[in-house]
């Protein structure tokens, strides 16, 4: 679909997205996709830069305990996290993971390889199977998983490219049990894409709220919360984070004209606008 005009992403996925299809189909077949968390060099990559955010020492994590926000279609981080001598409780809003076994089986001889110390799963028949052999968790209702969730008994939560589809409904919730979890030297460590997921544009904000965070808008497969790098760090200074913004990525003029946008985002702040991607590390003030 890369080259399909954005307002026909949004029709066919409303489309789509109503066929009497399970995930485990659109995901084969590409569409859908909850990011690429199944892939080795791209989570390997990931999860080390937020243990590099947090200033957390690889070599050390023995006991940790680990949250990752928005897993999507894997549950590798867990493997990862095992070699590390962590462990780590996977939440999402619903159950995306591979359920093939032999895909872990694979992963885990190919890690292996790589040196990474993997649990013995040749006996496992599902991923809840292996889960109990790294001491992991995979939670799939959302904010109400957190709430589950032992109070500051987290040493890192970390998420990619996963807090702009946070409903805005839920997000300050959010930011309360991300606090509620953390403990008191712990670290939340995001990469947050502020781009419409239809053309890497700002072709979202053209709608207004009524319509975009209507059920039939947010279940077909393109939403973001549309909140802005003020909006967010805003949340989380309220809930009593120290707010650090690193790494931003900008336009250097805004891809589609103001007049486009719908009334609630036309006296945007350019500068917020600008905005297209950032990492955002919190910290207990």
């Amino acid at each position: 679909m890369k080259y399909v005009p954005w307002y026909l992403k949004i029709i066919l996925k409303i489309i789509l997205s109503r066929l009497p299809l399970n995930y485990s189909f659109w995901q084969k077949i590409g569409l859908f996709r909850h990011g690429h968390m199944d892939k080795i060099d791209y989570i390997i990559k990931v999860f080390e830069r937020h243990i590099q955010f947090a200033n957390l020492d690889k070599n050390n994590l023995e006991g940790k305990h680990f949250i990752e926000l928005g897993p999507g279609d894997s549950i590798l981080s867990a493997l990862l996290a095992y070699s590390y001598g962590a462990k780590l409780t996977l939440v999402d809003v619903g159950h995306f993971v591979k359920e093939d076994i032999n895909f872990y089986k694979n992963i885990c001889i190919k890690l292996s390889n790589l040196n990474y110390k993997m649990p013995d799963i040749s006996n496992c028949n599902n991923i809840y199977d292996i889960l109990e052999k790294v001491e992991s968790k995979y939670l799939t209702n959302g904010v109400e998983s957190m709430k589950t969730i032992k109070s500051q008994s987290v040493d890192l939560i970390f998420s990619q490219a996963v807090l702009e589809h946070v409903r805005k409904r839920d997000f300050n919730n959010l930011a309360k049990e991300i606090k509620r979890v953390l403990k008191v030297d712990g670290t939340s460590s995001h990469a947050i894409d502020l781009k419409d997921h239809l053309n890497y544009s700002l072709n979202n904000l053209r709608f207004s709220d009524k319509l975009w965070e209507s059920e039939f808008f947010a279940a077909s497969g393109f939403y973001t919360n549309r909140l802005s790098i003020s909006d967010i760090t805003e949340v989380y200074k309220e809930n009593g984070f120290k707010v650090d913004t690193l790494n931003k990525l900008t336009w250097k003029e805004l891809p589609i004209s103001r007049s486009k946008f719908a009334a609630q985002f036309k006296n945007r702040p350019t500068q917020d606008l600008l905005v297209s991607e950032f990492d955002l590390i919190l910290k207990h003030e």
